[in-house]
Protein backbone atom coordinates (compact mmCIF):
# COMPACT_ATOMS: atom_id res chain seq x y z
CA UNK A 1 0.00 0.00 0.00
CA UNK A 2 2.96 2.43 0.85
CA UNK A 3 4.75 1.75 -2.28
CA UNK A 4 1.49 2.57 -4.35
CA UNK A 5 0.86 5.66 -2.73
CA UNK A 6 4.73 6.66 -2.92
CA UNK A 7 4.34 5.67 -7.31
CA UNK A 8 0.93 7.96 -7.39
CA UNK A 9 2.90 10.66 -5.72
CA UNK A 10 4.11 12.48 -9.00
CA UNK A 11 5.42 15.76 -7.34
CA UNK A 12 8.49 13.73 -5.62
CA UNK A 13 11.44 15.55 -6.18
CA UNK A 14 15.34 14.10 -6.59
CA UNK A 15 16.31 17.22 -3.85
CA UNK A 16 13.25 15.02 -1.82
CA UNK A 17 14.77 12.05 -2.39
CA UNK A 18 18.27 11.70 -2.39
CA UNK A 19 20.63 10.11 -4.71
CA UNK A 20 20.75 6.69 -2.65
CA UNK A 21 17.24 6.34 -1.86
CA UNK A 22 15.94 7.30 -5.93
CA UNK A 23 18.36 5.02 -7.00
CA UNK A 24 16.68 2.10 -4.66
CA UNK A 25 13.23 3.48 -5.53
CA UNK A 26 14.18 3.37 -8.97
CA UNK A 27 14.82 -0.51 -8.79
CA UNK A 28 11.20 -1.71 -6.80
CA UNK A 29 9.47 -4.07 -9.00
CA UNK A 30 11.97 -4.74 -11.41
CA UNK A 31 13.21 -7.82 -10.43
CA UNK A 32 16.68 -6.48 -9.76
CA UNK A 33 18.59 -5.69 -6.49
CA UNK A 34 20.56 -2.01 -6.76
CA UNK A 35 24.91 -2.07 -5.12
CA UNK A 36 25.21 -5.34 -6.47
CA UNK A 37 28.80 -5.22 -8.33
CA UNK A 38 29.35 -6.59 -12.06
CA UNK A 39 31.07 -9.56 -11.40
CA UNK A 40 31.52 -13.01 -13.63
CA UNK A 41 34.15 -15.61 -14.09
CA UNK A 42 36.46 -14.89 -16.57
CA UNK A 43 38.16 -18.01 -17.03
CA UNK A 44 38.72 -21.56 -15.92
CA UNK A 45 41.03 -20.38 -13.40
CA UNK A 46 38.11 -19.20 -11.68
CA UNK A 47 39.53 -15.55 -12.16
CA UNK A 48 36.72 -12.78 -12.09
CA UNK A 49 36.16 -10.30 -14.25
CA UNK A 50 35.05 -6.77 -12.56
CA UNK A 51 33.39 -3.88 -14.28
CA UNK A 52 33.41 0.13 -13.53
CA UNK A 53 31.79 3.03 -15.32
CA UNK A 54 31.45 6.52 -14.74
CA UNK A 55 30.60 10.12 -16.81
CA UNK A 56 32.04 13.60 -16.41
CA UNK A 57 30.15 16.31 -17.72
CA UNK A 58 30.84 19.98 -18.36
CA UNK A 59 29.46 22.45 -15.87
CA UNK A 60 28.93 20.00 -13.29
CA UNK A 61 32.43 17.97 -12.83
CA UNK A 62 34.77 20.21 -14.81
CA UNK A 63 35.17 24.21 -15.78
CA UNK A 64 37.04 24.07 -18.97
CA UNK A 65 37.56 27.73 -18.35
CA UNK A 66 40.83 26.30 -16.20
CA UNK A 67 41.01 22.68 -16.80
CA UNK A 68 44.10 21.55 -19.08
CA UNK A 69 42.15 19.19 -21.72
CA UNK A 70 45.10 16.45 -21.34
CA UNK A 71 44.56 16.22 -17.40
CA UNK A 72 41.06 16.23 -18.10
CA UNK A 73 41.36 12.90 -20.18
CA UNK A 74 43.56 11.18 -17.68
CA UNK A 75 41.53 12.02 -14.50
CA UNK A 76 38.45 10.09 -16.33
CA UNK A 77 40.44 6.94 -16.98
CA UNK A 78 41.43 7.26 -13.33
CA UNK A 79 37.58 7.82 -12.30
CA UNK A 80 36.93 4.16 -13.65
CA UNK A 81 40.03 2.21 -12.97
CA UNK A 82 39.90 3.14 -9.05
CA UNK A 83 36.84 1.35 -8.88
CA UNK A 84 38.23 -1.32 -9.81
CA UNK A 85 41.58 -0.94 -7.72
CA UNK A 86 38.93 -0.38 -4.91
CA UNK A 87 37.73 -4.21 -5.77
CA UNK A 88 40.91 -5.39 -6.27
CA UNK A 89 40.95 -5.69 -10.11
CA UNK A 90 43.91 -5.08 -11.70
CA UNK A 91 42.76 -2.97 -15.42
CA UNK A 92 42.75 -4.58 -18.28
CA UNK A 93 40.24 -2.68 -21.04
CA UNK A 94 38.68 0.66 -21.07
CA UNK A 95 36.04 2.26 -23.56
CA UNK A 96 35.92 5.49 -24.10
CA UNK A 97 32.76 7.81 -25.63
CA UNK A 98 33.43 11.51 -26.16
CA UNK A 99 30.04 14.07 -26.66
CA UNK A 100 32.08 16.35 -28.60
CA UNK A 101 30.19 19.98 -28.28
CA UNK A 102 31.31 22.33 -31.56
CA UNK A 103 33.28 24.73 -29.75
CA UNK A 104 35.99 21.76 -29.44
CA UNK A 105 38.16 21.06 -32.59
CA UNK A 106 40.06 18.20 -33.43
CA UNK A 107 43.63 19.40 -31.97
CA UNK A 108 41.85 19.95 -29.08
CA UNK A 109 39.97 16.36 -28.81
CA UNK A 110 43.40 15.29 -29.39
CA UNK A 111 44.49 16.53 -26.03
CA UNK A 112 41.88 15.10 -24.54
CA UNK A 113 42.66 11.46 -25.77
CA UNK A 114 46.41 12.25 -25.45
CA UNK A 115 45.63 12.48 -21.80
CA UNK A 116 42.86 9.31 -21.80
CA UNK A 117 45.93 6.95 -23.47
CA UNK A 118 48.41 8.21 -21.03
CA UNK A 119 46.59 7.12 -18.66
CA UNK A 120 45.71 3.74 -20.12
CA UNK A 121 49.25 3.28 -20.34
CA UNK A 122 50.31 3.64 -16.90
CA UNK A 123 47.43 1.64 -15.42
CA UNK A 124 48.78 -1.57 -17.49
CA UNK A 125 45.13 -1.06 -19.86
CA UNK A 126 45.51 -3.91 -22.81
CA UNK A 127 42.37 -2.73 -24.81
CA UNK A 128 41.20 0.75 -25.53
CA UNK A 129 38.73 1.90 -27.68
CA UNK A 130 36.87 4.74 -28.67
CA UNK A 131 33.77 6.64 -29.82
CA UNK A 132 32.82 9.94 -30.73
CA UNK A 133 29.35 11.77 -30.93
CA UNK A 134 28.08 15.34 -31.22
CA UNK A 135 26.62 17.39 -27.62
CA UNK A 136 24.69 20.13 -27.38
CA UNK A 137 25.46 20.60 -23.99
CA UNK A 138 29.02 21.05 -23.57
CA UNK A 139 31.36 18.41 -23.53
CA UNK A 140 30.83 14.99 -22.02
CA UNK A 141 33.28 11.79 -21.02
CA UNK A 142 31.64 8.56 -20.48
CA UNK A 143 34.30 5.84 -19.72
CA UNK A 144 33.69 1.81 -18.92
CA UNK A 145 36.63 -0.27 -17.80
CA UNK A 146 36.82 -3.76 -17.00
CA UNK A 147 39.16 -6.04 -14.38
CA UNK A 148 40.22 -9.20 -13.25
CA UNK A 149 40.21 -10.38 -9.67
CA UNK A 150 42.32 -13.31 -9.58
CA UNK A 151 40.89 -16.55 -7.84
CA UNK A 152 43.04 -16.87 -5.10
CA UNK A 153 42.97 -13.12 -4.22
CA UNK A 154 39.08 -14.25 -4.39
CA UNK A 155 39.77 -16.52 -2.14
CA UNK A 156 41.87 -14.68 0.98
CA UNK A 157 39.20 -12.02 1.54
CA UNK A 158 37.87 -12.70 4.75
CA UNK A 159 34.45 -11.68 5.93
CA UNK A 160 35.30 -8.29 7.90
CA UNK A 161 34.89 -7.74 11.34
CA UNK A 162 34.82 -5.67 14.32
CA UNK A 163 37.58 -3.95 15.26
CA UNK A 164 38.58 -3.80 11.43
CA UNK A 165 40.73 -1.13 10.26
CA UNK A 166 39.57 1.94 8.22
CA UNK A 167 42.25 3.02 6.22
CA UNK A 168 42.78 5.66 3.17
CA UNK A 169 45.46 5.89 0.39
CA UNK A 170 45.91 9.71 0.79
CA UNK A 171 45.37 12.88 2.37
CA UNK A 172 41.34 14.23 1.75
CA UNK A 173 39.85 17.74 1.31
CA UNK A 174 42.76 18.55 -1.04
CA UNK A 175 40.73 18.01 -4.50
CA UNK A 176 37.67 20.17 -2.97
CA UNK A 177 39.87 23.24 -1.59
CA UNK A 178 42.12 22.77 -5.20
CA UNK A 179 38.83 23.29 -6.75
CA UNK A 180 38.21 26.62 -4.61
CA UNK A 181 41.22 28.16 -5.59
CA UNK A 182 40.48 28.08 -8.91
CA UNK A 183 37.21 28.80 -8.84
CA UNK A 184 38.27 32.15 -6.87
CA UNK A 185 41.27 33.02 -9.21
CA UNK A 186 38.61 32.75 -12.11
CA UNK A 187 36.15 35.40 -10.31
CA UNK A 188 39.60 37.64 -10.24
CA UNK A 189 40.40 36.62 -13.54
CA UNK A 190 36.78 37.55 -15.28
CA UNK A 191 36.54 40.68 -12.68
CA UNK A 192 39.54 42.46 -14.47
CA UNK A 193 38.20 42.51 -18.06
CA UNK A 194 41.37 41.30 -19.73
CA UNK A 195 44.07 38.43 -20.06
CA UNK A 196 46.49 39.99 -18.67
CA UNK A 197 46.15 39.21 -15.08
CA UNK A 198 47.15 35.33 -14.54
CA UNK A 199 46.34 33.87 -11.47
CA UNK A 200 49.69 32.98 -8.76
CA UNK A 201 48.97 29.29 -7.54
CA UNK A 202 52.36 28.49 -6.72
CA UNK A 203 51.38 28.89 -3.00
CA UNK A 204 48.33 25.87 -3.24
CA UNK A 205 49.87 24.29 -6.22
CA UNK A 206 49.81 20.83 -4.63
CA UNK A 207 45.72 21.33 -3.82
CA UNK A 208 45.35 22.47 -7.54
CA UNK A 209 46.91 19.46 -8.49
CA UNK A 210 45.01 16.96 -6.47
CA UNK A 211 41.92 18.07 -8.17
CA UNK A 212 43.18 18.59 -12.01
CA UNK A 213 45.44 15.33 -11.94
CA UNK A 214 44.45 12.95 -9.58
CA UNK A 215 46.42 10.12 -9.21
CA UNK A 216 46.49 6.05 -7.94
CA UNK A 217 49.26 3.89 -7.34
CA UNK A 218 49.14 1.40 -10.10
CA UNK A 219 50.74 -1.65 -8.28
CA UNK A 220 48.70 -1.35 -5.27
CA UNK A 221 46.78 -4.31 -5.79
CA UNK A 222 49.86 -6.46 -6.52
CA UNK A 223 51.80 -5.12 -3.70
CA UNK A 224 48.50 -6.12 -1.52
CA UNK A 225 48.60 -9.36 -3.01
CA UNK A 226 52.42 -9.70 -2.04
CA UNK A 227 51.93 -8.90 1.14
CA UNK A 228 48.79 -11.12 1.62
CA UNK A 229 46.25 -8.08 2.96
CA UNK A 230 43.12 -8.98 0.86
CA UNK A 231 40.57 -6.63 2.30
CA UNK A 232 37.38 -7.25 3.02
CA UNK A 233 35.77 -3.92 1.57
CA UNK A 234 37.16 -1.50 -0.62
CA UNK A 235 35.88 1.80 -2.00
CA UNK A 236 36.92 5.02 -4.13
CA UNK A 237 36.36 8.19 -2.67
CA UNK A 238 35.19 10.43 -5.39
CA UNK A 239 31.67 11.67 -3.46
CA UNK A 240 33.39 12.25 0.15
CA UNK A 241 34.40 10.21 2.88
CA UNK A 242 30.85 10.49 4.64
CA UNK A 243 29.75 8.82 1.40
CA UNK A 244 32.27 6.12 1.20
CA UNK A 245 31.68 5.27 4.72
CA UNK A 246 28.14 5.35 4.75
CA UNK A 247 28.53 2.89 1.86
CA UNK A 248 30.89 0.60 3.54
CA UNK A 249 28.12 0.33 6.59
CA UNK A 250 25.50 -0.37 4.61
CA UNK A 251 27.15 -3.52 2.46
CA UNK A 252 29.21 -4.85 5.65
CA UNK A 253 26.46 -4.85 7.93
CA UNK A 254 28.55 -3.64 10.49
CA UNK A 255 28.90 -0.29 12.21
CA UNK A 256 32.04 2.51 11.31
CA UNK A 257 33.89 4.94 13.48
CA UNK A 258 35.52 7.49 12.21
CA UNK A 259 38.23 9.54 14.24
CA UNK A 260 38.63 13.49 13.47
CA UNK A 261 41.95 13.48 14.33
CA UNK A 262 43.33 10.73 12.34
CA UNK A 263 41.82 11.88 9.11
CA UNK A 264 45.18 12.92 6.79
CA UNK A 265 44.88 16.65 5.53
CA UNK A 266 47.33 17.99 3.04
CA UNK A 267 49.73 21.04 3.92
CA UNK A 268 48.33 24.64 3.29
CA UNK A 269 44.79 23.33 3.98
CA UNK A 270 43.81 24.51 7.17
CA UNK A 271 45.70 27.77 6.18
CA UNK A 272 43.21 27.68 3.13
CA UNK A 273 40.02 27.09 5.15
CA UNK A 274 40.72 30.38 7.34
CA UNK A 275 41.65 32.53 4.31
CA UNK A 276 38.38 31.57 2.83
CA UNK A 277 36.02 30.73 5.48
CA UNK A 278 35.90 26.82 4.63
CA UNK A 279 36.15 23.76 7.05
CA UNK A 280 38.64 21.52 5.83
CA UNK A 281 37.06 18.65 8.20
CA UNK A 282 33.61 19.30 6.14
CA UNK A 283 35.69 19.38 2.81
CA UNK A 284 37.17 15.92 3.82
CA UNK A 285 33.59 14.12 4.65
CA UNK A 286 31.70 15.74 1.42
CA UNK A 287 34.04 17.96 -0.87
CA UNK A 288 34.24 14.99 -2.79
CA UNK A 289 36.82 14.29 -5.86
CA UNK A 290 39.30 13.08 -3.86
CA UNK A 291 40.37 10.21 -5.91
CA UNK A 292 41.37 8.04 -3.23
CA UNK A 293 41.06 4.19 -1.49
CA UNK A 294 39.20 3.38 0.96
CA UNK A 295 40.07 -0.23 2.26
CA UNK A 296 38.64 -2.40 5.63
CA UNK A 297 42.14 -4.17 6.85
CA UNK A 298 41.64 -7.07 9.35
CA UNK A 299 43.31 -5.83 12.17
CA UNK A 300 45.47 -8.91 12.87
CA UNK A 301 46.99 -7.39 9.76
CA UNK A 302 47.79 -4.41 11.18
CA UNK A 303 51.42 -4.23 11.95
CA UNK A 304 52.65 -5.18 8.72
CA UNK A 305 50.08 -3.15 7.02
CA UNK A 306 51.67 0.01 8.82
CA UNK A 307 55.09 -1.42 8.10
CA UNK A 308 54.60 -2.21 4.21
CA UNK A 309 51.66 -0.11 3.50
CA UNK A 310 52.79 3.76 4.48
CA UNK A 311 51.22 6.03 2.35
CA UNK A 312 47.84 4.73 3.68
CA UNK A 313 46.41 6.30 6.71
CA UNK A 314 44.40 4.65 9.35
CA UNK A 315 41.02 6.90 10.52
CA UNK A 316 39.44 3.89 12.20
CA UNK A 317 37.51 0.77 12.63
CA UNK A 318 34.01 -1.18 12.16
CA UNK A 319 32.53 -1.57 15.02
CA UNK A 320 29.11 -3.08 16.23
CA UNK A 321 25.99 -2.86 14.30
CA UNK A 322 24.44 -0.09 16.25
CA UNK A 323 27.04 2.17 16.44
CA UNK A 324 25.88 3.07 12.39
CA UNK A 325 28.34 5.31 10.65
CA UNK A 326 29.56 7.77 13.38
CA UNK A 327 32.52 10.81 14.23
CA UNK A 328 34.08 10.70 16.80
CA UNK A 329 35.91 14.14 17.73
CA UNK A 330 39.37 14.25 19.69
CA UNK A 331 37.60 14.53 23.04
CA UNK A 332 35.09 11.52 22.16
CA UNK A 333 31.85 12.95 21.65
CA UNK A 334 30.18 10.97 18.43
CA UNK A 335 28.11 12.48 15.85
CA UNK A 336 26.25 10.39 12.93
CA UNK A 337 27.84 10.81 9.73
CA UNK A 338 25.76 12.34 7.11
CA UNK A 339 26.65 12.12 3.12
CA UNK A 340 25.12 14.21 0.78
CA UNK A 341 23.15 12.38 -1.95
CA UNK A 342 22.01 10.29 1.58
CA UNK A 343 18.61 11.22 2.74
Amino acid sequence: MEQKERKENKEERFSDLGRIEAIERLFEDTGYEPWKECRFTANQKGDMTVCASGMMLEGIDFDLTYFPLKHLGYKAVIRAVGELYASMAKPVTLSVTLGISAKLDFAQTKEIWNGVATAAKEHGISTLSLDLMPSQNGLCISVSASGVVANLTAKRRMPAKSMDLICVSDNLGAAFMGMQVLEREKRRFSATKGDSAQPDLKEYRHLVGAYLKPEINPSVVAQLEEAEIIPSFGYFVTRGLSDAVKRLVRDSGLGAKIYVDKIPFPGKTFDLGKEMNIDPVSAALNGGDDFRLLFTIPIGKHEKFRRDFQTFDVIGHLARPEVGAALVTPDGVEFPLKAQGWR
